[in-house]
């Protein structure tokens, strides 16, 4: 959320988070933040937040552009990160620090395909992990599986944007799977379970006169959600339980249709 602030607001969010640098690249409207403090280093691309379905629409009807032998990609994302690589290269060239990326929107679909070029190329940085929020699906099949990198896909029940561009298009979702239900819940859920689960936040949603795939796609959310379950996780562990398994909350990447 940091990202969607001026260069000001978020010096002084990092900084009350413990970075003590903030740094903002912008070229030709593609932007990233980079986070540093002694410990770790994060890039986190900074994307627009649809809330009309035309921006929804512009998303699944791009095509895919073939890169090289690493397969086809998202041709709009791509050209997002063809602008912004050259500046995120340099910065990253004689870093030494572990690399976190991240992103939300536009900005998890920019993150993904900049953690699969940091890990591909000849700059001493390599990804420790990448977590993306909201994402639309990045490339085909092969693309998404070229890069090997622990990415971690956050998914909010009806969110809209995780389901473009459409599969029969060729897209493919990387990463495993975290999703958070109607109640904002994590929970491991698939197939019928997820689908109903998806139907009845749909359901609330026109009761409250709200378009659940839109709203679900907000930032607000995906982080007034997970840090909910970082306090409930927490307080568990102060009360004598053990920390959640991964294994019991990540759902580990398949060919999915979801």
């Amino acid at each position: 959320m940091i990202s969607y602030n001026d260069e000001a607001e978020a010096r002084a969010a990092a900084a009350a988070i413990g970075f003590s640098e903030a740094e903002l690249f912008d070229r030709d409207g593609s932007q990233a933040y980079r986070f540093r403090n002694d410990r770790d280093c994060v890039v986190a691309c900074r994307g627009t937040e649809p809330t009309e379905w035309n921006d929804i629409q512009a998303d699944a009807n791009a095509s895919l552009a073939v890169i090289g032998s690493f397969g086809k990609v998202h041709s709009g994302f791509h050209r997002e990160v063809e602008d912004l690589w050259p500046m995120v290269e340099d910065l990253l060239r004689d870093n030494r620090l572990p690399v976190w990326f991240c992103g939300h929107s536009l900005g998890a679909a920019m993150a993904t395909i900049v953690a699969y070029r940091c890990k591909r190329s000849s700059i001493s940085s390599n990804p420790e992990e990448l977590h993306t929020f909201g994402s639309p699906r990045v490339g085909c099949r092969r693309y998404v599986r070229h890069a090997p990198i622990q990415h971690y896909r956050w998914v909010h029940n009806n969110d809209i944007v995780t389901r473009v561009p459409p599969a029969w298009m060729g897209y493919r979702h990387g990463g495993d799977e975290i999703y958070l239900d109607r109640h904002g819940r994590i929970r491991k859920l698939t197939g019928i379970g997820r689908s109903r689960d998806r139907w009845r936040g749909f359901v609330r949603g026109l009761m409250k006169w709200r378009l659940d795939m839109l709203a679900d796609h907000s930032i607000h959310l995906y982080i007034e959600h997970i840090a909910r379950a970082v306090e409930q996780e927490e307080r568990a562990m102060q009360e004598g339980h053990n920390a959640v398994d991964e294994k019991d909350v990540v759902i580990r990447h398949r060919d999915e249709a979801a």
